[in-house]
């Protein structure tokens, strides 16, 4: 295990030396990020930072750990996952159309299926503890599950170093799952979660703001399906926990994305259309500074990781308040921010009517602004008690 802790800081070191020289090539092949709907940036800026970590990763797979991997699994892994950064490397230097791009991934996500063999198999449903074989199903599945991460990592991409840092804090929560909870004997799923956050963080100095580089569509992509491929891992046979996990953990991007789709169809707009409305665009607009609001958004990740650990340490009963709770907070918590827009609050509402109501039955519960002359009902009962 010493061996391995040391091989990681290793690819730390490797990817802060290997960035700064595709910082150079990203320039040379034109990949530069123009300010746009999603972007809050000033100016250009060179992207092309994902395929140091895509090239930093496999070193650590083929060379420094190569003894910890299955060799058929870690090559089917490995054309999939290129099929994914060429599909971003083209995207950074072209720009595709978001059908070109889900293209790539689907064609990633059938190689996975299909050559490596990671997909969902069965589900164990909670309570009466009987098993759903999911059989033709498999396929739609986890072709769907590996379509949704990939694009919700890329759709939080908006800040410098948001979504390096939510990614992250995500694969290292995933690698403590998959070590202490899962228990499937397979040790190299949770060193390939370290692995990919060891590159992470030696990526984050150059792209924390005010960034050197952006990971671009080929980082955000590469990020988000390396993350769908290794949750798959634990999740085989699946339970309705460990189904569950992997969504807190990324609850983040999951959030961002999810409320993007309910918003562009609320305001009747394309669900692929561009807009300054997601989570990080709002926590700007209420006066944090670039780095307070990814620092808020990390703050965000670091609490659903400790929720999804708390999943997985309650008893079964235990888990739909659990459940509940998170809803609950969480839809406060984007109502609050009008992530939905202004209009959309009906938790809030909800909660104003119930206020509304309890203040008109108790005629002593009164509200007046500061300065304006309090009123004659509570003005008598004031006189009463000091009688």
């Amino acid at each position: 295990m010493f061996k391995i802790i040391v091989e990681l800081f290793f690819l730390v070191i490797i990817q802060a030396a290997i960035t700064p020289f595709i910082r150079r090539l990203a320039f040379v092949l034109g990949a530069v990020d123009n300010p746009n709907a999603r972007r809050v940036n000033k100016k250009p800026m060179p992207t092309l930072g994902g395929l140091g970590i895509f090239v930093t990763y496999n070193i650590g797979a083929f060379v420094l750990l190569r003894e910890q991997f299955p060799t058929h699994e870690l090559f089917s892994v490995l054309l999939a996952s290129s099929v994914v950064v060429l599909t971003g490397m083209i995207d950074d230097i072209l720009e595709l159309k978001p059908r070109q791009k889900m293209i790539g991934i689907f064609v990633a996500a059938l190689i996975i299926y299909f050559l490596a063999g990671i997909r969902m198999n069965v589900l164990n449903l909670p309570f009466i503890h009987n098993e759903v074989h999911l059989d033709w199903w498999s396929l739609p599945i986890t072709i769907f599950w590996i379509l949704a991460l990939t694009n919700a990592v890329n759709l939080i991409d908006g800040l410098d170093g948001l979504a390096d840092g939510v990614s992250m804090i995500s694969l290292i929560t995933m690698g403590i799952v998959g070590y202490f909870f899962l228990h499937t004997h397979q040790l190299y799923v949770p060193i390939a979660c370290f692995m990919l956050a060891a590159c992470l963080l030696g990526f984050l100095p150059y792209n924390f703001h005010p960034a050197k580089i952006f990971l671009g569509d080929t980082g955000a992509l590469y990020i988000g399906f390396m993350i769908a491929v290794l949750s798959l891992k634990g999740l085989k046979n699946v339970t309705f926990i460990s189904l569950l996990v992997p969504i807190i953990i990324l609850g983040v991007p999951i959030t961002d994305t999810v409320y993007a789709m309910i918003r562009r169809w609320l305001n009747k707009q394309p669900v692929s259309q561009a807009d300054k409305h997601h989570l990080h665009h709002q926590l700007m607009k209420m006066g944090l500074t670039h780095r307070q609001a990814v620092l808020t958004i990390y703050a965000l990740s670091l609490i659903f990781s400790f929720v999804s650990l708390l999943f997985l340490l309650s008893p079964t009963w235990g888990v739909w308040p659990l459940i509940v709770a998170l809803l609950f907070a969480l839809e406060l918590f984007v109502e609050s921010i009008g992530l939905l827009g202004e209009k959309y609050k009906p938790l809030m509402h909800l909660i104003q009517k119930i206020i509304n109501k309890r203040s008109t039955k108790d005629p002593t519960v009164e509200v007046w602004h500061l300065g304006e002359e309090k009123p004659e009902q509570l003005k008598k009962q004031n006189k009463k008690s000091n009688q």
